[in-house]
């Protein structure tokens, strides 16, 4: 059995699909493999987060959790190797209560640690990340909408929301590694 595992995620509901190929270690916490998400999606990690996982529900508890009947294990205390055992498993992410976006991962392999990689390190992906709180998938195909028409009334301001401009076929996976150097062990 590998240390490493490849995890294809995908932004459910884009077409062309918005996803990532990262590799991990199988004792990162499932904490950890959401801020590795936020790096490698380039989310702003400003809001809550679950994954769902063999039955399981893995994120931040809160201290009503158990008076909805709902069992939220601790995000921080799970390792991905104590959830995940082959390959070809999916699981989901959801992130942003509010605009919804949920993910799906694919284990793709279990794989031996090479002795010259720091991990976690995203090894492909494709398309821009929509920016957080843009209104879920359907907000994001909006705003796409209006940037692509410079007359639309509401271009200037969503431009100007953007910090100026977006491109949504930008990913740049130099970028991304760096970022996640910040974080390898």
């Amino acid at each position: 059995m590998g240390d490493i595992i490849q995890l294809k995620i995908t932004l459910k509901d884009t077409e062309p699909a918005i996803w990532r190929e990262i590799l991990v270690d199988k004792s990162t916490t499932f904490s950890t493999l959401h801020v590795i998400i936020q790096i490698v999606m380039g989310w702003d990690s400003s809001h809550l987060y679950e994954f769902n996982i063999n039955g399981s529900r893995v994120g931040e508890p809160h201290q009503d959790d158990q008076m909805w009947g709902l069992k939220m294990e601790d995000a921080s205390l799970k390792s991905l190797g104590s959830l995940i055992s082959r390959s070809k498993l999916k699981f989901s992410y959801l992130y942003d209560f509010g605009d919804s976006w949920e993910h799906v991962i694919q284990v793709e392999k279990i794989l031996p640690k090479e002795e010259n990689v720091k991990y976690p390190v995203c090894i492909d992906g494709a398309l821009n990340c929509p920016p957080d709180d843009c209104g879920g998938v359907g907000g994001f195909y909006d705003l796409l909408n209006i940037l692509k028409n410079k007359k639309h009334p509401e271009y200037k301001e969503m431009l100007e929301w953007m910090g100026g401009k977006y491109d949504p076929e930008a990913f740049n996976k130099g970028l991304v590694n760096r970022l996640l150097q910040k974080i390898s062990k």
